[in-house]
């Protein structure tokens, strides 16, 4: 075999940032070294009981370990339909407009796949999690990329880039709560969003994965509770950490009916669906009590408070998020010039404390470091001491 032949869609993937970070990160710890790892927006919480009870009753029956259907049993659908009505007072067909994906990452890459043709334009705020741009990347499509903060410029960019007849504009790709940045959308924000992809025909694929992972009393917005937005608006979410259910792999795409049966098709062809039992156990989240969530949601709270007063404390001063599970930090003013891959692998180095570079999200990330929530109280106060003695002996460790 020709080990020089190109894959035309792999071809299109820029090099991993993070994979740098990712193979220092093994490295340290084979040599024996603890590092506290920030980096993944991993869950480290357990899923909460009631829900593993569920699938573990639900497995003995063997009937459950079928093919299960590829768009979603109707009891979870309608379960995610209960939840925007409970949750955004916003009704979904869950039989039209309710679709059960493997997470929201394989959904979103899913329906790229199926809306995209080669050459077609999708506009993507930047810096944003990587599914968002690449996802339409490798299924042929250009990126147009714009500044993803939630306000006025934001506003008169999108008009400006969809007025101008050299970017007839497929999709826009929205993210709020937003990941890497944390940033939160209004609903007059989804509003003007809305009215300006209506004018211009283009598609909206709106992720709100961390929708119920917010602080402060403000509660993120459904970009569906725009009456007119189902005429062009596809919203997804997970279950991954609402629940801290990661790894079970379950998640939603609800709206439009044009786009959710066209993802419907193509995941016919390419899936049966999640594992039946899991999916029993995820009507059990929806449904059952969702004291877990608050409990959940107080954790990354107070695990919020003390990093960034901690890090704020020791030198590092950085906002403090108003939803996610990260903090968007920018980089301590004596680390600016180095920027964020630099800094991150010598915080990695000297002070084992693993974080996510900003550049690995896009161009208008350098600067920043992504800071995941994912370690408990005790991890978090030792990596307080860490990056005060890394800090402190900087210029040595520059020599």
């Amino acid at each position: 075999m020709d080990k020089n032949k190109n894959f035309d869609r792999i071809e299109r993937l820029p090099p991993y940032v993070f994979a740098e970070v990712n193979s220092m990160k093994a490295k340290e710890r084979s040599l024996g070294e603890d590092i506290i790892d920030f980096g993944m927006g991993n869950p480290d919480m357990p899923t909460p009981q009631h829900i593993v009870d569920k699938l573990c009753d639900t497995i003995k029956d063997p009937k459950s370990h079928r093919y299960s259907v590829s768009r979603g049993i109707l009891g979870l659908r309608r379960a995610q339909s209960n939840y925007y009505k409970r949750r955004f007072n916003v009704d979904v067909d869950p039989e039209n407009e309710v679709i059960v994906t493997l997470g929201s990452k394989e959904g979103l890459a899913n329906l790229a796949s199926a809306i995209t043709a080669n050459g077609d334009k999708v506009i993507v705020p930047n810096p944003s999690y990587p599914i968002h741009p690449y996802g339409f990347v490798i299924a042929g499509a250009s990126v147009l990329s714009i500044d993803n903060s939630p306000n006025e410029n934001f506003i008169k960019n999108l008009n400006k880039i969809l007025s101008s007849t050299n970017n007839k504009a497929k999709a826009l790709v929205l993210n709020y709560p937003n990941n890497p940045t944390t940033r939160i959308a209004t609903l007059d924000f989804f509003k003007e969003v809305v009215d300006i992809c209506i004018k211009y025909g283009v598609y909206i694929l709106s992720d709100i994965a961390y929708a119920e992972i917010y602080f402060d009393g403000e509660i993120p917005p459904s970009i569906l509770e725009v009456p007119k937005a189902k005429n062009i608006a596809v919203e997804f979410s997970s279950l991954s950490k609402t629940y801290s259910m990661p790894g079970w792999r379950v998640g939603f795409a609800v709206g439009n009916r044009s786009l959710i049966q066209a993802l419907t098709k193509i995941k016919s062809y390419l899936d049966y669906g999640a594992f039946t039992p899991v999916q029993v156990a995820a009507i059990a989240a929806l449904n059952g009590p969702q004291e877990c969530v608050k409990e959940i949601r107080s954790v990354y709270m107070k695990r919020r408070n003390i990093l960034v007063e901690g890090f704020s404390r020791v030198g590092w001063e950085m906002d403090s998020p108003k939803a996610t599970m990260f903090v968007w930090a920018k980089l301590p003013k004596k680390f600016l010039n180095i920027g964020s891959l630099e800094f991150s692998k010598k915080l990695l180095k000297y002070g084992k404390v693993a974080v996510s570079p900003g550049i690995g999200f896009g161009k208008n990330g350098e600067g920043y470091v992504r800071i995941g929530l994912v370690e408990n109280e005790y991890r978090i106060r030792q990596a307080i001491k860490n990056v005060k003695l890394f800090f402190d002996n900087y210029e040595e460790n520059k020599k």
